[in-house]
């Protein structure tokens, strides 16, 4: 094969960018990891030559499709769905569906690529993928959800399967409306796989998997932590976001004696000086999941705790930092504010929550920064799990799937001190050991396969 010319990262950069005009997402996803990839196989000619960083940031295919139902009122209504597969060399597709105004195409590819690395990093047999549409489930009846995931299930089964691409939650997409999808997928293939996952226990569901993000984001900040000789007791936890992931990581955090002072939603932010105990968690995993309420209405429950509108939590002083809300919601100036106050560690919980200036501010203070590739892939790992018992047609135990997440977390932040490390430096990289770590995986099967 004929040696391919090295380009540097400004001239890949420029090529992503222009093969994807509007997709700031996108763009910024592949720079965080070429940035460091570059130096990666800077030596390694058959990367070069094969152009794999080329090809993993070029998805196998974009779906895109027109998804029409009819509302309560009769109203015929129609929304964009689609479906971005990034890359299967390790695996069969895997990534969440995101039901929310602000999904586009960009906001999808940037999480598939993303979901490449981090499904490779658990060790798991796991390609990347993730899908969506600009549909909004809040405000909607049970029926109005029902019928727009039946039709966007009517469109998406025919790009899916248990060995072909296989779909879970993610923002706006709960067990509510994977019962939803998943029922009409086997109405119109008359198939019951493990097509989906985060299911109902009642139907090939997983134990923990509600748990396993925010259980996760936890175990590698206390892995981080203990590498250092800390602990998370007695540290002061500033989380953003109401939802699943953020609950489970607040309520983690609390089982190990730290104290959780904020939590957060699209109007604001809580502030309880006094600590969120795990009764307050459950009140707001009432609010959120039964009343649909805003977070706001702690501030009316809770004496002595604050509501701040329209801003979020990184001005709070804290040891611990849990990003858990949704992609660039922690800029540049968020996290100079963070590492003045004295924050010694972030681990982030959502997908790319801190933006390309706030990784780079955190990475010059050398404080633990656990990227989301690496901090939030539990629930992708206990999805994984569920793959596994939906094949095997069996179902483990609680306690197995706990040790189970334990042991994929510590083997995932293993892998980023391996390739994080640099020489004549005790301080881990941790978004360069996740890259490169999650990179050499794929990276390695497409070179075995060829020019595929």
């Amino acid at each position: 094969m004929a040696v391919t010319d090295h380009v540097n990262l400004e001239q890949f950069i420029a090529g992503v960018e222009k093969r994807n005009p509007g997709q700031p997402e996108f763009v910024q996803a592949v720079r965080e990891v070429a940035e460091d990839i570059f130096d990666f196989i800077q030596d390694k000619e058959d990367y070069h030559n094969y152009q794999i960083l080329r090809r993993i940031a070029e998805p196998d295919r974009v779906v895109s499709f027109r998804v029409c139902w009819e509302d309560d009122k009769g109203n015929i209504r129609v929304q964009r769905g689609w479906r971005v597969q990034n890359n299967n060399a390790i695996g069969p597709y895997k990534g969440g569906i995101r039901f929310h105004p602000s999904v586009t195409e960009s906001v999808l590819k940037f999480l598939a690529f993303e979901q490449t690395f981090k499904n490779s990093l658990t060790g798991l047999p796991m390609g990347g993928g993730k899908g969506g549409a600009t549909f909004n489930p809040k405000g909607k009846s049970d029926h109005e959800v029902m019928r727009f995931c039946q039709s966007f299930m009517t469109e998406l089964y025919r790009h899916v399967g248990a060995d072909v691409d296989v779909p879970a939650g993610d923002i706006g997409v709960g067990a509510r409306e994977i019962g939803y999808m998943f029922g009409q997928y086997k109405r119109i293939t008359n198939q019951f796989t493990g097509v989906l996952t985060g299911k109902g226990l009642e139907y090939g569901g997983s134990l923990i998997r509600t748990e396993a993000t925010g259980y996760g984001c936890v175990y590698f900040l206390r892995n981080m932590l203990t590498r250092v000789g800390d602990d998370v007791a007695g540290k002061t936890v500033v989380i953003s976001g109401s939802g699943n992931v953020a609950t489970h990581a607040a309520e983690k955090c609390v089982q190990l004696g730290a104290k959780v002072v904020t939590l957060s939603d699209s109007g604001g932010f809580i502030h309880d000086p006094a600590g969120i105990d795990q009764d307050k968690i459950n009140w707001v995993k009432v609010l959120k999941n039964k009343a649909r309420g805003r977070i706001s209405d702690y501030a009316k429950e809770f004496k002595g705790s604050t509501f701040h509108e329209g801003k979020t939590p990184w001005g709070v002083k804290c040891d611990v930092a849990l990003p858990c809300a949704t992609q660039n919601e922690l800029l540049g100036d968020d996290a100079r504010m963070l590492v003045k106050n004295g924050c010694i560690a972030v681990s982030e919980g959502a997908n790319m929550p801190t933006d390309l200036e706030g990784v780079h501010v955190f990475k010059e203070a050398q404080i633990l920064y656990a990227p989301g590739k690496a901090a939030n892939a539990g629930g992708v790992a206990v999805s994984g799990l569920e793959m596994s018992q939906n094949s095997a047609r069996i179902s483990w135990k609680e306690a197995e799937l706990q040790q189970h997440l334990l042991d994929i977390m510590a083997g995932i932040h293993d892998r980023c001190v391996e390739h994080g490390g640099r020489k004549g430096s005790q301080v881990i990289d941790y978004v360069r050991g996740a890259n490169i770590a999650g990179f050499k995986k794929v990276a390695d099967a497409m070179l075995a396969y060829g020019v595929v």
